[in-house]
């Protein structure tokens, strides 16, 4: 009985199954008991988790498959669809953005690749997933769209440009050698395992930024939850059979059909992982100025592609784009098997684990590993209270010591005196006073190991020959930079001596005190500003070293 149930069941492929929304797919099919699926993808082997407990068990019984399969190479997917009824081509998941050669091979040649061998294998029909990507441009606001908008003359990036380009292949091998073809645009999917929208959402929790929000947060969003687009392609499937002529060739818009602020939705989910909703506005213009100063900066090193995320967010973030699903809903009965809200939820609560996962590891502060991570950074970070504010208070004590009217001489000497004394009478002191331990101090308490000397002249002798090497490098002039440090150091050293040493004391341990403990608690905010800072001198710097004269190195130096 067995056997002949199995031999009822459909085969299907999916080709980027181990993607995100290729994951939710799988496991739907799986679900529906009635499909043998195939899991392709561009990895040698599969890796399972503890979400994968549905494949892993149909892996078991058979009903489920591996396959290794690169879009580039058309010999393996023919080999990993012989026989199969559907191929739902969800995408390669392993793009590498910023090398477009690469992305332009997968994407549009591995479209070609895959359309030739549905063809030579027999297989009777191609799913597409698309994206709604591919008509918004960030131009023009997009309010209730629907399947009769053109795409742009300029898309928004490479990767949407190569996407438009596989999807016209697809709709353009409709009803050629049998096989029949459709296209599904989801809008932005969101969901459990989401490698791109939501993970930038969170990077931009951690470093601060989710506290701004772009324009004036009124504009509206469709979002697709990622169990909403797998149902979309299996709706797809069943209407491609009933349907046929008013599916086959077309494309489709998937969203939940819950038309939301795009701020509003950004808010339930920061909130939901315990991060504070974004509150303070933004200038469009201003946000894209920054964002393209930092695209140019960054692409002349070859790392431009986060900037590239980071400008289609806020794109997305500061326009209205909302898409009508009533085709989808006509002609595929396409309905939302889950709400928007229930979507937020289980997203939130995936991603509040994965985090809690990785917090496990701490990262050390840059705070921690400038003091040294020893004593003192335990002391200025305030990692033990009480022995912070001790040490707080024997240093305002040496403080007001020295700088209380007494000459400096004769404060260190009274100091001295008073140690010596306090030395001499912690002999005579016994060592259990009322049940208390007095503890004494060892007499290797005084010596200086030759090691700790060793390491300290090492280290002077060091300072003095950098000091050395960059009196060279100026003497021998061209070195603009090293100009402007040393001037810099020397002018901020005559700011220093022509005040008062006590105030500037004073204000150095207050500073040591707070400066240190404030920049650990909002680390990550501050090194994302300094970093857009720095991008900007970098750009100023240049501008003005190229103005510069260039001195004759060839010439002797003034000193030997």
């Amino acid at each position: 009985m067995e056997e002949d149930a199995d031999s009822l069941l459909k085969t299907c492929v999916v080709l980027g199954g181990r993607g995100f929304i290729g994951r939710s797919l799988v496991s739907r099919l799986l679900r529906l008991g009635s499909w043998t699926v195939r899991v392709a993808d561009s990895a040698q082997t599969l890796h399972l988790d503890e979400s994968d407990s549905v494949l892993e068990d149909a892996l078991s019984s058979g009903r489920a498959s591996y396959h290794c399969v690169d879009l580039r190479d058309k010999p393996q997917i023919v080999k990993a669809t012989e026989g199969s009824y559907v191929v739902f081509y969800m995408g390669a998941a392993d793009l590498r953005s910023h090398d477009y050669l690469y992305c332009y091979k997968v994407i549009v040649q591995g479209t070609r690749n895959v359309i030739s061998a549905c063809r030579e294998s027999g297989v009777r029909k191609l799913i597409y997933n698309s994206t709604a990507d591919v008509v918004f441009d960030g131009s023009q606001p997009i309010r209730d769209g629907d399947e009769s908008l053109r795409l742009p003359l300029k898309f928004q990036s490479k990767l949407t440009d190569f996407k438009a380009q596989a999807e016209a292949l697809i709709k353009f091998a409709n009803n050629r050698d049998g096989l029949l073809t459709c296209a599904l645009r989801s809008s932005i999917v969101f969901g459990p395992g989401d490698s791109e929208f939501i993970p930038f959402l969170v990077n931009l929790a951690k470093s601060g930024y989710a506290k701004f929000r772009i324009g004036n947060g009124e504009n509206m969003s469709d979002f697709t939850y990622s169990d909403n687009v797998a149902h979309a392609h299996i709706c797809a499937v069943e209407a491609l059979d009933s349907h046929m002529e008013s599916v086959a060739g077309k494309e489709f818009f998937i969203t939940n059909l819950e038309p939301v602020k795009f701020w509003d939705f950004v808010s339930h989910i920061v909130e939901g992982l315990g991060y504070p909703r974004p509150s303070t506005k933004l200038p469009v213009r201003l946000v894209s100025f920054v964002l393209s100063l930092l695209k140019l900066t960054q692409e002349k090193e070859g790392i431009g592609s986060y900037y590239d995320t980071a400008h289609q967010f806020a794109l997305l973030a500061s326009s209205t784009r909302t898409f009508n699903c009533n085709a989808a809903k006509k002609h595929l009965g396409y309905k939302p098997v889950v709400t928007l809200k229930d979507g937020i939820v289980s997203t939130v609560q995936w991603f509040s684990r994965d985090l809690e996962k990785s917090d496990d590891t701490k990262i050390q502060s840059k705070a921690d590993e400038l003091l040294g991570c020893g004593k003192v950074a335990d002391i200025l970070l305030w990692r033990n209270e009480k022995n912070t504010f001790v040490s707080f208070l024997f240093l305002n004590f040496l403080y007001y010591w020295f700088f209380s009217g007494n000459t400096f001489t004769s404060s260190a000497a009274q100091l001295m005196f008073l140690f010596a004394v306090a030395l001499y009478g912690l002999a005579f002191v016994p060592s259990n006073i009322f049940g208390f331990q007095v503890k004494k101090i060892p007499p290797w308490r005084f010596e200086i190991s030759e090691s700790a000397v060793r390491d300290l002249s090492r280290d002077i002798v060091v300072v003095w020959n950098h000091g050395v090497r960059s009196f060279k490098s100026l003497n021998r002039g061209g070195d603009w930079i090293m100009f402007f440090k040393i001037a810099g150091s020397l002018y901020l050293l005559k700011l220093i001596l022509s005040r008062s040493l006590a105030t500037f004391i004073f204000t150095a341990m207050s500073f040591s005190f707070t400066s240190f403990f404030i920049y650990e608690q909002y680390e990550l905010e501050l090194y994302h500003l300094a970093r857009i800072f720095i991008e900007c001198v970098t750009v100023v710097k240049g501008m003005v070293l190229k103005n510069l004269p260039v001195s004759d190195t060839s010439s002797k130096p003034m000193f030997m």
